[in-house]
């Protein structure tokens, strides 16, 4: 990934963290366009390689998150900007941003948690559905019972420091 591609790429996550905080959503204009822009700018740089590049990028960040979504983890937002965070950066860099961006949720996920004082409460689900999973073999168990259960919070506020993160770091 060059550096171009991660100032180009800059203005669509900025855009995606300013409508998930005040919305908890990411409208498809900010990642369709992520995507188009990010598909166009590679082959027009690089030609078929390019676009090819753009092209692998694009379907590993969109199917990946995709596991994520129907896990219930993330939003369809962050699932389709992760297609053109992929088209823009191309696959190890996607990958790696991925990789942070969970890791980054589950500090901000259990920082929540601890501030809610919801800590023990929430160890104990997991726990007893995790034990329920290994005696039962039922892998409806691991869900968590009802959407109030689960944690919420813009998932960009991870994505972010992940993306800075792996531009440093790779």
């Amino acid at each position: 990934m060059t550096e171009w591609a991660f100032w180009g790429c800059l203005p669509f996550l900025t855009a995606a963290l300013i409508t998930d905080i005040r919305w908890m959503r990411i409208p498809n204009w900010i990642s369709v366009s992520a995507l188009t822009t990010g598909l166009l700018v590679q082959g027009i740089m690089n030609g078929w390689h390019g676009l090819l590049f753009a092209a692998c990028g694009a379907g590993v960040g969109f199917t990946l998150l995709l596991i994520l979504y129907v896990m219930g983890a993330v939003g369809a937002g962050d699932v389709k900007l992760f297609a053109g965070i992929g088209a823009w950066t191309g696959v190890l860099f996607t990958l790696q941003v991925m990789m942070y961006s969970i890791l980054f949720g589950a500090v901000i996920g259990w920082m929540i948690v601890l501030c809610r004082r919801e800590a023990g409460r929430r160890i104990r689900g997991i726990v007893s559905r995790t034990a329920g999973f290994l005696l039962l073999r039922n892998p409806k168990i691991l869900k968590a019972g009802n959407g109030k259960e689960m944690l919420r919070f813009p998932f960009m506020l991870a994505v972010v420091p992940g993306f800075i993160c792996t531009y440093l770091y790779l």
